[in-house]
């Protein structure tokens, strides 16, 4: 069963180029350890401030993601990344979807 994961981070103020850097340095790093491409969007309009960041990845299976979350939990580039970001996120929310037909 396919899995969307989506993430909401709120991004600290005057934070935003250090996010990008950070994910660039993410995205090798997850690609190794078999993340699929994630898409990016900062809030613009509506219930989220503009300090927010969503991203969404599909997911084949629960399993899979489970199986790499336990692989980065593990992975030290990935925990290093981890703790950086803890410096320039304020908050994260992990919200998991089941797509309908």
């Amino acid at each position: 069963m396919v899995i969307i994961e989506r993430q909401i981070q709120m991004v600290r103020s005057g934070k935003w180029a250090e996010l990008e850097e950070l994910d660039k340095k993410f995205t090798a790093v997850e690609s190794q350890l078999g993340f699929p491409a994630k898409r990016r969007c900062r809030s613009l309009v509506g219930g989220l401030t503009t300090d927010a960041l969503i991203i969404e990845r599909q997911w084949e299976s629960f399993a899979v993601l489970e199986a790499t979350y336990e692989k980065a939990l593990t992975n030290p580039e990935h925990q290093a990344l981890s703790e950086e970001a803890g410096l320039i996120l304020g908050s994260q929310q992990i919200e998991f979807y089941v797509p309908l037909a």
